[in-house]
């Protein structure tokens, strides 16, 4: 399960063998057209195109020498089945996508696309609107010129400068779709602009070849404003969800082709909310501005080299062979649930809640001596969401009530927005870790989220750049670790799993730009404490580059790994010069390793990877087990490690 693209939404990426067999197993885009068609609605089916689908797939384990799009000859049967399925139950124009076609495509991939839509677009399919969103078709613009579809949609919201190069690849009869409503954000679009841009490719390719719609699925946004009856008002008003934004296209189809006095008071409307977010004091601190502006380079870096800090922290910490030490949360049971909700409700006191947390830690620690792990958490029973949690404890964010997206499957995530110039008020999670350490000998860590997992977890600002966003939760985040530091916590761990999905989908000066200041970020959060705290990372679920990994200087990092079938995988991280977790046992499964499997783990990590380097460490936060394979897994992981640590004492 991997991001789609550089999106929140997660998808499971197709496997592939040579003997592959493909068949249509299913008829759901046939049952939910004829569905619509049944209560009087004629739809535009969308699928995913032969092309990003088999490119967005991996060669299974056993085949790890197939290129997935030298299967397209057999997949593009099916497909024609398919288009042929959905013209007799009455479709007459069907949407694929294919978004690769913002990603750098290799030669084959790009010639690929000739040879499928020649294949597809047959007198039996019904018309074919090619569409790609998130990024710059330009560079496999020639893999479009000429194709047999009916129409191309872009996003302009993210590349407008790519109008030229659309408009120059499309035939005499193509239609342009115009996506420049943006449909990856909650804020109002500056009607205006967007149809003055329509305007210029109105004038391009003529008013009767031109669509306007959202630059991408309304997936990606919450449903609609109408619900949501606890936000403020004056920041209400600069927010579009997925209702306001299908408001918002009709709006400007209807200004370019009514004129824009047709709708006069909308535009009016919109002009005022675009002017009051610009001029709020909410959006503006000048406090927050001034400290980003003195940021120096020192400021990204620890006082010393990682192996100064590692004879600090051997010496202060007492740490073992084989450390081992989970990622962070444990079980959030049905009790601690409950309890939140009264407290959030109000029905019990702020005394009764933090005495039930405190007894909810005090179990968690003494769980984790019992089991012999080496260096603890407190079980982040406090937590709803790790980065909503600290949202809520920041200036500049706000919440919703009902602001629920999809993340996967039938799993939804309600993200935070990013309104105002961020800035931390007072302590965020010193009491509870502060606790957590005074019950134990043993080290206790401290959990924070990482500035570029803040900023890409939420809904983010576009008025400001992405970095100058990150910069201002890094400096948040810097008060929090020095406020823990102070308190004794000298463990502190800064979870970064979103820094990889932020990446650019393409190589070149804007990619090389974000790992700049993403890194940054991360330092400038982590770098203000003394050699002795040492100070631990986490990454899941992407494909992460080690380069990117080392650059953190982190002292220790975490990595989801148990899944992994790449044997070269471990390879990568074998020069890696700081110490290192490969997640080892799956946290998504009740399933419980036994003994020997983590052994064997072990044994094939250490053929790549120094033994003085490796902590031992599930995947990730255990949040979503239950207690009971959550003891026999630890139990099982830490016997594994003590085996180790006996064999090379």
């Amino acid at each position: 399960m991997v991001k789609w693209f550089d999106s929140n939404y997660h998808y499971v990426r197709p496997t592939f063998a040579k003997d592959v067999d493909f068949k249509l197993n299913s008829t759901k885009p046939i049952d939910e057209f004829l569905e619509a068609k049944a209560l009087g609605i004629h739809t535009r089916p969308v699928i995913v195109g032969p092309v990003s689908y088999l490119y967005l797939g991996k060669a299974d384990k056993d085949n790890l020498d197939l290129e997935p799009i030298t299967l397209l000859e057999k997949l593009l049967p099916v497909y024609v089945e398919l288009l042929s399925k959905l013209k007799e139950a009455g479709a007459d124009t069907v949407q694929i996508d294919e978004p690769v076609l913002v990603l750098d495509l290799p030669a084959e991939v790009q010639a690929a696309y000739k040879k499928a839509y020649e294949v597809l677009a047959t007198e039996a399919a019904p018309k074919l609107f090619l569409t790609t969103y998130f990024g710059d078709v330009r560079p496999n613009i020639e893999s479009i010129k000429g194709l047999p579809v009916a129409g191309f949609h872009a996003d302009f919201v993210r590349v407008p400068e790519q109008l030229d190069d659309v408009v120059a690849a499309l035939s005499e009869t193509q239609i342009l779709s115009v996506g420049i409503v943006n449909g990856r954000n909650i804020w109002k679009a500056n009607l205006a602009k967007a149809i003055d841009f329509v305007k210029t490719a109105i004038d391009k390719v003529g008013a009767e070849r031109v669509i306007v719609a959202t630059s991408s699925s309304l997936l990606h946004t919450p449903v609609t404003l109408a619900n949501e009856k606890k936000l403020p008002a004056e920041i209400k008003d600069w927010f579009a969800f997925a209702t306001e934004k299908l408001s918002e296209v009709v709006t400007i189809a209807k200004a370019v082709t009514d004129g824009p006095e047709s709708v006069s008071e909308i535009l009016a409307a919109n002009a005022k909310s675009i002017a009051t977010r610009e001029s709020s004091s909410i959006t503006n601190d000048p406090a927050v501005r001034e400290r980003v502006s003195k940021i120096t380079e020192d400021m990204t870096h620890r006082k010393s080299p990682f192996a100064t800090r590692l004879a600090a922290q051997k010496a202060h910490l007492d740490i073992p062979l084989f450390p081992t030490t989970t990622i962070g949360s444990f079980p959030q049971t049905k009790d601690i649930r409950i309890m939140r909700n009264k407290f959030t409700k109000g029905e019990i006191t702020p005394e009764e809640y933090e005495k039930f947390i405190e007894k909810e830690i005090s179990d968690v620690v003494k769980f984790q001596e019992e089991v012999g792990l080496d260096v603890l958490v407190h079980g982040e029973p406090e937590r709803n969401d790790m980065v909503q949690y600290f949202g809520e404890k920041f200036n500049g964010y706000v919440f919703t009530s009902n602001g629920w997206v999809q993340s996967y499957g039938s799993r939804y995530v309600r993200p935070p927005i990013i309104v105002g110039d961020i800035s931390r008020p007072g302590p965020v999670t010193v009491k509870e870790s502060k606790y957590a350490q005074s019950i134990t000998k043993k080290p206790m860590k401290g959990m924070l989220t990482g500035p570029v997992t803040c900023l890409r977890w939420s809904f983010p600002r576009d008025d400001i750049s992405a970095k100058d966003q990150a910069q201002q939760l890094a400096l948040a985040l810097l008060d929090e670790v020095q406020d823990l530091e102070a308190a004794g916590v000298y463990v502190i761990q800064v979870d970064e799993p979103a820094i990889r999905e932020g990446l650019p989908l393409r190589a070149g000066a804007e990619r090389d730009d974000y790992v700049k200041w993403a890194v940054e970020s991360f330092r400038l959060a982590t770098s203000g404490v003394e050699d002795k705290t040492q100070i631990h990372s986490h990454f899941c679920y992407s494909d992460l580059d080690p380069n990117h990994i080392k650059a953190l200087d982190a002292d220790v990092v975490s990595i989801e790994f148990s899944k992994k079938d790449d044997p070269n995988y471990i390879q990568e991280f074998s020069e890696y010069p700081n110490h290192i977790g490969l997640g080892l046992f799956d946290i998504h499964s009740p399933r419980v390793p036994p003994k020997e499997e983590f052994v064997a783990r072990i044994n094939e990590i250490l053929k790549v990877y120094p033994k003085e380097n490796l902590w031992v460490n599930p995947d990730c936060g255990l949040k979503t087990r239950g207690w009971t394979e959550t003891r026999a897994s630890l139990q099982n992981m830490v016997d594994a490690a003590k085996e180790f640590r006996a064999k090379y004492a």
